[in-house]
């Protein structure tokens, strides 16, 4: 069932300009799909699936698997337009987004591997970067000030 709904997911992401995680649950609902929010958070995040800003001037989901995006780039874009302030607190990184961006922003983050992050949570605003020690925590702070 997981790998049905992650193609279908792509293919949803591929035929529409998917914006929201309430727009993806309910196309696939429509569709038959039985899924909560979590799941489809947990599939977008197992897909690293990142958010980049449309011709539209919409953000939408996206693959970065498919096209020419390089995943770095893409990152650095949408961190820069939507993080708001960046913080860290002894090994752990606080990066304050737009409401509504965290979760879009911690996939793209989670999709560039950064070696010195062991894992992150996002909520609507606000995401927590655990890093390895203190020193990483403190280099990865100014590295992401620099994107924005």
């Amino acid at each position: 069932m997981k790998t049905g709904r992650h193609e279908r997911i792509l293919s949803i992401i591929t035929e529409f300009s998917i914006e929201t995680q309430d727009e993806l649950l309910t196309r696939l609902r429509k569709e038959g799909f039985k899924a909560t929010q979590a799941t489809i958070s947990r599939d977008i995040k197992d897909l690293r699936l990142v958010k980049t800003l449309g011709s539209d001037g919409k953000y939408r989901y996206v693959s970065p698997s498919k096209g020419s995006v390089d995943i770095r780039s893409n990152f650095s874009s949408l961190f820069g337009s939507s993080v708001s302030s960046i913080d860290n607190s002894q090994s752990i990184v606080v990066v304050k987004t737009l409401s509504g961006m965290a979760q879009a922003v911690c996939a793209a983050l989670d999709s560039t591997e950064y070696d010195a992050v062991v894992g992150t949570i996002a909520g609507d605003d606000t995401i927590f970067i655990a890093c390895r020690s203190t020193e990483h925590a403190i280099e990865f702070t100014n590295e992401l000030k620099k994107l924005i």
